[in-house]
């Protein structure tokens, strides 16, 4: 937080910091809006600081704040919407956007922008692994809504499997992070403590990464965020048939949910996975509601999905 707290204009920065000591929350997001108030939430409530409003001005020193008085330093990152500060903060941006050749080239006027706070959390996984692994990593993907913990359960979950003790071997594990959000790699070193045996590559298609990864690393286990398109599909069964475990993430809400999408629907058709792992965005970040085997079958159910 200290990171965002320096490069943030003085004042919002001050104003920040005297409401987050006032009322003790623990921010997960600032959106600030050119002349709209500074908007803050903590994952289940949002918060205005109404007698603050962010200025132009406010919004052009931000921006040269961020990339150092260099955009063109930045211009891939501002290419993708997005960009990834010391200690793996992630900073969501609109405005006018600049088309060429059906692509995004650049985008001008920045109006607004979304600091997505990182927040590593170690242990998560911790209650589940029995599900996960048994007499070796079983495929696993994992379901959950936007802010549910997917990519930080993922994260924890490749810190655990990449770090040997003295009871169990580590396994050689690639991560294929195509919006930095896994590892917040800067210049392409990670920003999130990993484990000792994680190869990353960074901002890279997930497709190509994992056929990549194949060819070139022998991985042991593969992990990559948010599957969704039939070039996923396609470099999934790759994977697998190369003989290296899968774990991954997509956005829905229920195992039924994403049964009804034509690519995810031939996954679990194939049974390529062999957990299927539900979270809720409900109560507590990466709060795993149900886990399911590769038939559709409950092997856990939380008290919440319960009831």
């Amino acid at each position: 937080m200290e990171q965002v707290l320096q490069i943030l204009p003085s004042d919002i920065s001050n104003c920040i910091k005297k409401y987050m000591d006032r009322e003790q929350i623990d921010i997960q997001e600032i959106r600030l809006r050119v002349n709209q108030p500074i908007e803050i939430n903590d994952g289940k409530h949002v918060f205005w600081l109404k007698n603050h409003f962010f200025s132009a001005s406010d919004a052009t020193l931000f921006l040269n704040k961020i990339s150092e008085f260099s955009l063109y330093r930045l211009e891939e990152e501002l290419r993708n919407g997005f960009i990834t500060i010391a200690g793996g903060h992630r900073i969501g941006i609109s405005g006018s956007v600049i088309v060429e050749n059906s692509k995004v080239k650049a985008i001008h006027h920045v109006s607004s922008f979304n600091i997505r706070i990182a927040k590593p959390q170690f242990g998560m996984i911790q209650p589940y692994l029995s599900y996960i692994l048994t007499d070796k990593i079983q495929n696993t993907l994992i379901i959950g809504p936007p802010q549910s913990g997917k990519t930080t359960l993922l994260r924890d979950l490749a810190n655990y499997c990449a770090t040997s003790t003295s009871t169990r071997s580590s396994y050689k594990t690639a991560i294929v992070d195509e919006r930095s959000e896994i590892c917040a790699s800067i210049n392409g070193v990670p920003q999130h403590l990993l484990g000792s045996r994680i190869d990353v590559l960074d901002r890279c298609p997930k497709a190509e990464g994992m056929m990549m990864f194949i060819r070139s690393m022998s991985p042991e286990l593969i992990i990559v965020d948010e599957i969704g398109s039939q070039k996923d599909v396609e470099a999934i069964d790759e994977v697998i048939h190369a003989g290296v475990q899968l774990v991954c993430t997509v956005h829905g809400r229920s195992f039924a949910e994403i049964s009804e999408r034509p690519t995810i629907k031939n996954i679990i058709k194939n049974k390529i996975f062999q957990r299927f792992m539900v979270l809720s965005n409900q109560t507590t970040v990466g709060e795993v509601i149900e886990i399911l085997d590769e038939e559709g079958q409950s092997l856990y159910r939380s008290r919440v999905m319960i009831k």
